[in-house]
């Protein structure tokens, strides 16, 4: 979904207007001070853990580190201005702890759950959050599917770029409480899977869906979100079926 990463030497250089370091990693912007405020310090850690065991776990591509910053820290961070405050939220797919890390630094009022299926991430996601002290955040082994007990009643679910749509409603939906959100962060692309998988997300119980651009600007690429809200139950079989898709 997203475009390659042009290559970047060791000697910097730029992509999209924004400076590299000298190693090849996107110089901190301005806006990083402006999202994480008193926090900041724990951001630079977070991104110095993606830049460097993040990569060599292969949990970001070796490119990664040339747009940290503005493709996928502040990229993340920017959908905390949809969630209210002193919620709980449930990051489904978490891989390198994106969106639920970014969201959990820049809003310590938030109740954080990452959720990740892949042991080798779900360790790099214990480390980084016990190091940070990230206090209000958790980390659950497991598939969306299998732990709506320990993690349903979410008031917000999160993803980003975890599957298409109609998919992730199935896995997104059983882990809301009636009446929370679902936000779905996607590429420019959203508006046309939000049309192609309306029934989807009608199965899933979710309604209003809509497609909201944030970000961009000083934070970088802009951030498109599919936003729906739980208003019933899972269609029958609804889960079943996805089990089966993933096995």
């Amino acid at each position: 979904m997203n475009p390659p990463s042009p290559d970047v030497g060791s000697a910097g250089g730029a992509i999209d207007g924004f400076e590299l370091g000298a190693e090849g990693r996107e110089d901190e912007p301005a806006a990083a001070t402006r999202v994480f405020g008193d926090r900041i310090e724990m951001a630079r850690r977070y991104v110095e853990a993606l830049v460097t065991d993040g990569v060599l776990r292969g949990l970001i591509g070796p490119r990664e580190p040339a747009r940290v910053w503005t493709r996928h820290v502040l990229n993340s961070a920017a959908v905390a201005e949809l969630i209210a405050r002193g919620v709980s939220v449930v990051d489904i797919g978490s891989g390198a702890g994106l969106p639920g890390i970014p969201l959990a630094i820049a809003r310590p009022d938030l109740r954080v759950t990452l959720v990740e299926p892949l042991e080798r991430r779900v360790k790099f996601l214990r480390e980084t959050v016990e190091a940070l002290g990230l206090s209000e955040c958790r980390v659950v082994h497991g598939r969306a599917e299998d732990v709506i007990d320990e993690c349903g009643g979410a008031d917000v679910v999160t993803s980003r770029a975890v599957a298409p749509l109609h998919r992730l409603a199935g896995w997104s939906a059983p882990l809301a409480r009636m009446g929370g959100e679902v936000l779905a962060l996607k590429g420019s692309s959203a508006f046309e899977e939000l049309k192609r998988d309306e029934k989807g997300l009608a199965a899933a119980g979710l309604v209003n869906a809509e497609v909201i651009e944030i970000g961009g600007g000083e934070l970088g690429d802009p951030t498109f979100v599919i936003r729906a809200q739980r208003s019933a139950a899972v269609h029958a079989g609804l889960r079943k079926s996805a089990r089966h898709r993933r096995t």
